[in-house]
């Protein structure tokens, strides 16, 4: 199991969870939009705030706040 990572913990938008490639928990991953194949460590343990673009991610996302617009609608029923 991993730890929990910062980008979660700080709230940001593109943070896509999880994934477990060949379906074990050795294979965990976390992973966004920017790194699909998984955030470095720099970014989900060891302190980075990914506010500019890094050479090896995929496009120019970086991290934005969630907002109260971001999450999802509670069912009321």
């Amino acid at each position: 199991m991993i730890a929990e990572p910062d980008c979660h913990k700080r709230g940001c938008r593109h943070f896509g969870g999880v994934e477990q490639p060949d379906g074990t928990e050795l294979s965990e991953v976390v992973v966004c939009p920017a790194y699909p194949d998984g955030i470095p460590r720099r970014i989900t343990l060891d302190g980075e705030l990914h506010l500019t673009a890094q050479k090896d991610q995929v496009g120019s996302i970086v991290f934005e706040e969630t907002t109260l617009d971001d999450r999802p609608e509670e069912d009321e029923g």
